[in-house]
């Protein structure tokens, strides 16, 4: 499995490419950072991009893209700019028809580390290890991509299991198979209100 994952932002966006399989020895292909001027227009911006992400999908074909979740947070500009980078990274990866994840903060902290609260440092620290390099690559926005892309192969096994499950629940819960649920009652014909009972002889009269 080669991911290419994604930390996005406009200054500085991480990409990290990681192959392999969960279970087994990492192995990193590649990591960067698409940069923008601060200064440019944001359309030309979102070009660069775009342009930067689609020369990573060139170069090194990802059969998945893995891009962070993106959050509210107190600064409005920061997170508007992030959630765009990161549109335009699935927009890429969509019109390849690469199949894109989202990965919260936490769950590639989880996943990397075994904390979902871990600090940074110590997920650069398990990065490094764990893709066996001689140095934490730098920015962090690259390294976090790194961890990005480790996240997805160790969580995608199970995400598949999930979803085959899923599957298999709808498919068995289909109309006319024996787990479509049954509504109480709706087997039962009909009942006229005193239909089923005998006439009753009212005492002391007669007809």
């Amino acid at each position: 499995m080669r991911v290419l994952g994604v930390d996005p932002g406009l200054t500085r966006c991480g990409v990290g490419v990681v192959e392999g399989v969960a279970g087994r020895p990492l192995t990193m292909l590649g990591v960067g950072v698409v940069r923008t001027p601060a200064d440019a227009e944001l359309g030309d911006r979102l070009v660069a991009v775009e342009q930067g992400i689609e020369a990573w999908l060139d170069e090194y074909s990802p059969g998945y893209v893995a891009v962070e979740r993106v959050f509210a947070q107190h600064n409005v500009r920061t997170v508007m700019g992030t959630a765009q980078a990161s549109a335009i990274a699935m927009l890429c990866a969509a019109r390849r028809g690469i199949p894109v994840a989202l990965h919260t903060p936490s769950e590639v902290k989880a996943a990397v580390t075994g904390s979902g609260r871990a600090e940074k440092a110590q997920v650069g620290a398990m990065v490094t290890r764990l893709l066996r390099l001689d140095a934490l690559p730098k920015p962090a926005d690259a390294a976090d991509a790194l961890a990005l892309a480790i996240c997805h192969i160790w969580r995608a096994p199970a995400q598949n299991r999930l979803q085959q499950a899923v599957a298999a629940h709808r498919t068995s819960g289909a109309p006319g198979t024996s787990g479509t649920p049954r509504t109480p009652g709706a087997s039962a014909a009909p009942r006229t209100p005193g239909a089923s009972r005998a006439p009753r002889t009212l005492k002391g009269r007669t007809a």
